[in-house]
C-alpha cells in the first residue's frame, strides 16, 4: 500500500513537472521543472527495482544532458520563448478539441486494461540470478537490442556533428556560412557592440586566409 501511495505521489509529480515545463514561457523555468520531473522518473525506477537506470537518470539526463540545455540557454540569451504560431486563427479552437479527444483516448486505453501485458520472466529473482541489475540490463542491450542502441548512437554523433558545424562557422569558407546574420535579416546596428563582434570575426578569417596564401 506505501509502496503504491509512494509511485502515485511519483508519478503525479513528474507528470505536473512535465506539464509545466511546456507551459513555461522563460526556457530555464522549463528546463527546471523538466529536472523535477527526471528526478522522479529516477525515484519510479528505483521503486521498480531498477537501481541502476534510476542511477544513469539522475547522472546522465538531469546531470550531463541538462546542463547542456542550460549551456545553450545561456548561450543563445533566451529570456522567453517566441510566439510562434497566431492564436487567432484555425489552431486556437482546433487545439483544445484535439488534446479532448487525446485525452478521452488515453483513458479508454487504461480503463481497457489493454495496456496490461503479460508478465515478463525479469522477475527481481531472476534479475538477481543474473549477477544484478547492471548486468541483465546489459546482456539485453548489446545482444537482443543491440541494432537500435548501435542505430541511436549514430544518430546522436551526427546531431553532435551538426551541432559542432553550425557552432563553428567560422572554420567554413566564407561561401559556406551557415549562420550570415545579414542573410536572415538580423544586419546589427551600426557602431553596435554586434557589429565590432563581426568585425572582429571577419577581421580574422582574413588573417586567417592570408597564412593560408
Amino acid at each position: 500500500m506505501i509502496e503504491q501511495l509512494v509511485f502515485l505521489l511519483l508519478a503525479a509529480i513528474a507528470l505536473a513537472g512535465a506539464t509545466m515545463m511546456v507551459l513555461m514561457r522563460n526556457p530555464v523555468h522549463s528546463a527546471l521543472f523538466l529536472v523535477i520531473s527526471f528526478f522522479n522518473v529516477a525515484g519510479i525506477f528505483v521503486l521498480l527495482g531498477a537501481e541502476f537506470l534510476a542511477a544513469v537518470q539522475v547522472i546522465v539526463y538531469t546531470g550531463a544532458i541538462m546542463v547542456l540545455f542550460v549551456f545553450v540557454i545561456m548561450l543563445l540569451q533566451l529570456r522567453t520563448m517566441p510566439r510562434l504560431v497566431d492564436t487567432r486563427g484555425v489552431q486556437a479552437w482546433l487545439a483544445p478539441v484535439l488534446v479532448l479527444v487525446f485525452l478521452a483516448e488515453a483513458a479508454l486505453v487504461v480503463a481497457s486494461g489493454v495496456m496490461l501485458g503479460q508478465k515478463g520472466i525479469y522477475t527481481p529473482e531472476y534479475v538477481l540470478a543474473l549477477g544484478g541489475n547492471p548486468k541483465a540490463l546489459g546482456g539485453v542491450l548489446y545482444t537482443v537490442y543491440l541494432f537500435p542502441f548501435e542505430a541511436a548512437s549514430l544518430i546522436l554523433l551526427m546531431a553532435a556533428i551538426g551541432a559542432i558545424m553550425l557552432a563553428r562557422k567560422e572554420l567554413l569558407p566564407p561561401e559556406r556560412k551557415l549562420c550570415e546574420p545579414i542573410s536572415y535579416g538580423l544586419e546589427p546596428a551600426p557602431g553596435s557592440a554586434q557589429e565590432r563582434e563581426l568585425e572582429k570575426v571577419y577581421a580574422a578569417e582574413e588573417e586567417r586566409e592570408e597564412v593560408l596564401r
